[in-house]
């Protein structure tokens, strides 16, 4: 194995299809002393098929606190740890975070790059800009959605999504920004049935009305074509009479009075401030 100073080893898996596991991550992985994992028995049969048998323990978003202590007593005795998901890279809405932030700095930390679902999807859709942001899995109260739908209103916004919450999702998209919304979306990425579907956002409403879903998905709401002056205007109105202690419902009402701006709108832009 290549000798590396670093004690942590960050190691992607594959997203579905193992034949993407590289090289570099089964030799790190053989190799280290100890497997940080999200789902043992997910990692095991991974591992199985590799020849892997190193030790496995748990590292999950329940007991991450308290399994980085361990793992930092581990290190202290200069043994080399590797920390895997049960699919794609640790750390991007996955377990690692808290491990990472109480470490870096202080031992060797490095990544074994590979499979991501978020480049993966992003590289085989249409997109007229480099720019995008990451929401990771969105918040499930739809007010909370809309919050995060007006941040990013300007830029290409990827999120993660489980199948009985898509349509849902989707739904508040197209009462937020329309039915001619752009999105795109993937599911089963590098399996058998994988499928990626772009379009407004009642067109893909309309197809897994009557399709089936199933496997995780990948989203992306494209930025607003226009975003025009008037939403500017608005925005800059609401954050001074927020500023002086209106309510949202106030706030709604006064714009609507004055200039004749529609309610419901401003109402939905204030809450998102």
């Amino acid at each position: 194995m290549t000798n590396y100073t670093a004690q942590l080893y960050i190691v992607a898996t594959p997203i579905g299809n193992r034949a993407d596991f590289s090289m570099r991550a089964i030799e790190t992985l053989k190799n280290v002393d100890v497997i940080a994992c999200e789902d043992s028995r997910t990692s095991a049969n991974l591992l199985e098929h590799y020849g892997i048998t190193t030790k496995l323990v748990s590292y999950h978003k329940f007991n991450e606190k308290q399994r980085t202590n361990e793992l930092l007593k581990l290190l202290k005795e200069g043994k080399k740890i590797a920390l895997i998901s049960d699919a794609g890279t640790p750390c991007i809405s996955d377990p690692g975070r808290v491990l990472v932030n109480e470490l870096f700095g202080n031992v060797g930390i490095t990544s074994i790059p590979g499979a991501c679902a978020v480049i993966t999807f992003l590289s085989m859709i249409p997109r007229n800009t480099e720019e995008f942001a990451f929401a990771g899995f969105l918040p499930r109260v739809k007010n909370q959605q809309s919050k995060v739908f007006e941040k990013f209103s300007n830029i290409d916004t990827v999120f993660y999504e489980s199948p009985n919450r898509l349509l849902e999702t989707l739904e508040n998209i197209r009462e937020f920004r329309g039915d001619s919304a752009k999105v795109a979306l993937a599911r089963e990425l590098t399996k058998m049935f994988e499928e990626v579907k772009a379009g407004s956002v009642s067109e893909i409403i309309d197809y897994y009305k009557t399709n089936p879903l199933k496997g995780e998905i990948v989203c992306m709401l494209y930025a607003r074509e226009n975003n025009n002056e008037d939403d500017m205007e608005i925005v800059e109105k609401i954050k001074k009479l927020k500023a002086v202690n209106f309510s949202d419902k106030d706030i709604a009402t006064v714009l609507c009075t004055l200039y004749g701006f529609n309610k419901n709108k401003v109402y939905k832009l204030a809450l998102a401030l």
